[in-house]
């Protein structure tokens, strides 16, 4: 019945205090629990997420490209996130809950839907805005290490990307109500994340465009996404 069912139906039946949510393919390092728990130990902490890593990192330079997707994604826009009170979406491979507020928001969670339909992906982001819409705050714990699969191929990563993409512009709209109670860096961070990235789709069209019309090389559009693309990823590598 999918895993947001089965999660629904773990919750209902667990008794502790805390809730662990981990994927199938995901290993996690013999601390991660107790560096949650320690995390959750503040009573307006509702949610708390681990650092991502690619198991198989070693196995294509796709999965190489994704294991630096992932420590950016955690150690810059997660943790940034993180200084000012809201990680905007705990991860599912590794991310614990506060069970009480987590019983109080299982009917929202569970009727979400997208295009009419009982939704069946995002459930990571869509909780975690049903957490800080409760008034908690979620957290990014960088030591609490969790290794998991990641796509070996174009098709696969290309389907994944395409179902994160789907969860971040459905939930963004969700969490707008939210931001004017947060910290403004959060707004400007979800204008970034969303504007950016058609920004970017705009400025490629543009340039497709400019090559099929007048047959020249778009070089200022090339060279200004290769730059932008280089900054951003040589932090990542240097680490």
């Amino acid at each position: 019945v999918g895993k947001r069912k089965a999660q629904i139906a773990a919750i209902t039946q667990s008794s502790g205090d805390l809730i662990l949510n981990v994927d199938s393919d995901t290993t996690l390092a013999p601390d991660v629990v107790s560096k949650l728990a320690h995390k959750m130990r503040d009573p307006a902490v509702g949610a708390a997420m681990g650092q991502l890593k690619a198991s198989n990192q070693k196995d294509t330079w796709l999965t190489r490209l994704i294991d630096m997707e992932y420590w950016l994604a955690c150690n810059e826009e997660r943790a940034a996130q993180a200084r000012f009170g809201a990680v905007m979406c705990c991860c599912g491979p590794c991310a614990m809950y506060r069970r009480s507020a987590m019983l109080s928001l299982l009917d929202q969670y569970e009727t979400q839907l997208y295009r009419g339909k009982p939704s069946d992906f995002g459930e990571d982001r869509h909780l975690t805005i049903l957490m800080l819409s409760a008034g908690f705050r979620t957290e990014y714990v960088p030591s609490a290490i969790a290794a998991t699969v990641v796509p070996d191929t174009i098709g696969i990563y290309l389907r994944q990307q395409l179902r994160w993409a789907r969860s971040t512009f459905r939930d963004t709209l969700l969490a707008l109500p939210v931001l004017p109670g947060l910290d403004r860096y959060l707004t400007l961070d979800a204008i970034g994340q969303n504007v950016g990235l058609l920004l970017l789709a705009l400025s490629v069209l543009t340039g497709i465009g400019q090559f099929a019309l007048t047959a020249t090389l778009p070089w200022w559009t090339i060279l200004v996404i290769g730059s932008m693309t280089l900054v951003r990823c040589s932090v990542a590598a240097y680490r």
